[in-house]
């Protein structure tokens, strides 16, 4: 994830600076897609691990939105 992250700062600091050429904006969108997808991935399996408490001490597991 920290390589992924690099790569894309790297292709956001050249964006700003000089511009980049389609290959690059393809290959930024790519990692940005990736990126999301693991950050998703990430959240899902923390809040798989979280659990709700009611007012009467019962203990529920959070669900996915369907």
């Amino acid at each position: 994830m920290e390589k992924l992250l690099k790569r894309i700062n790297e292709l956001a600091k050249k964006s700003r600076e000089e511009g980049l050429n389609e290959e690059e904006k393809k290959e930024q969108a790519a990692l940005r897609q990736e990126y999301i997808k693991k950050f998703r991935q990430g959240m899902e399996n923390t809040l798989s691990n979280v659990y709700i408490m009611d007012e009467n001490g019962n203990k529920r597991k959070v669900e996915k939105k369907k």
